[in-house]
């Protein structure tokens, strides 16, 4: 497509779905950066998929950092010495220090996005929040990249449903098309100088860091709609929502609301009332929910 080398940043899930279809649209990159599965681990970096596979088919080297910040000294030669014109974030936790972003001619794309457009909703996992909020709509923004958290001029956007049956996995199926989409677009012409960006507007607001401990399901606080938003948030890849239930502890990885108008007036909340073969119906303010795939541990 051009001379200018090309660098492609991801350890995520929703970033090699992504990669792997800019690579077969014609996209092409000179360098991977990703993480090794032991950095992911270390790094507790939930999402991880490995990338190793996708760079040795595409023929594409991958260069595994000293540091996820990008700070050790062997990361500040590496980009020092590859003189990378354009920076793609395709799924990366952490900043763009300095350093890297002044070796760019071109620049970074990255992208973020919330049910408002930027700067509302900067910060970290947007995705998992919308859902846990029950956002019906999801903006996803393409935007330079600088060395602060989500700042930057924007340069195009997609909107997608977050609809009731959506859970966290299918909300990066559609993250992952619409920033194919807007790569596609928008890639060819920044290369050539065309792109026009635009600054954001507004009071920013940003999304908090989100901890296992996070997850924990509150019966006696929580509505059974808020109990089926913050299970479907966290489900794989992510650690889990999960709440104690009668002396042991259960994960829950799928669960619908099964009723509103139903009432169990001797039941607790949090109390499993049904258990249809191993599907069990639990008692929770405002209706009953349906757990269909769990684990269950001691307390």
């Amino acid at each position: 497509m051009s001379d200018n080398r090309i660098v492609m940043f991801g350890c995520h899930e929703a970033g090699w779905f992504l990669i792997r279809d800019l690579l077969e649209a014609g996209i092409h990159f000179d360098q991977f950066v990703s993480l090794s599965p032991e950095q992911a681990e270390a790094l507790n970096v939930y999402g991880y998929r490995d990338f190793s596979d996708l760079a040795s088919s595409s023929g594409i080297p991958i260069y595994y950092p000293e540091k996820y910040s990008l700070k050790g000294a062997k990361d500040r030669k590496f980009f020092a010495d590859q003189k990378f014109d354009l920076l793609i974030q395709g799924g990366w936790q952490r900043l763009f220090p300095e350093h890297v972003l002044n070796c760019l001619s071109i620049g970074a794309l990255g992208v973020h996005g919330s049910s408002d457009l930027l700067p509302k909703g900067r910060g970290r996992s947007p995705l998992n929040w919308s859902l846990i909020e029950g956002q019906q709509r999801f903006l996803l923004q393409l935007f330079l990249v600088t060395p602060r958290e989500d700042d930057g001029d924007v340069i195009d956007f997609e909107e997608f449903d977050l609809n009731s049956s959506d859970d966290i996995r299918t909300a990066y199926y559609k993250n992952s098309i619409c920033m194919r989409r807007m790569l596609l677009r928008n890639i060819p012409r920044l290369l050539e100088g065309k792109i026009d960006a635009r600054p954001q507007i507004g009071i920013p607001t940003y999304y908090e860091k989100r901890t296992p401990s996070d997850g924990e399901i509150h019966w006696e606080e929580m509505r059974v709609r808020d109990i089926y938003n913050l299970v479907r948030a966290l489900t794989h890849p992510y650690p889990g929502a999960y709440g104690a239930i009668q002396g042991s502890v259960m994960t829950i990885w799928k669960a619908r609301i099964f009723d509103t108008r139903m009432i169990y007036r001797d039941a607790a909340y949090g109390e499993v009332v049904e258990n249809f073969d191993g599907n069990l119906v639990i008692n929770c303010r405002g209706g009953l929910l349906l757990v269909e795939d769990y684990e269950l541990r001691s307390n």
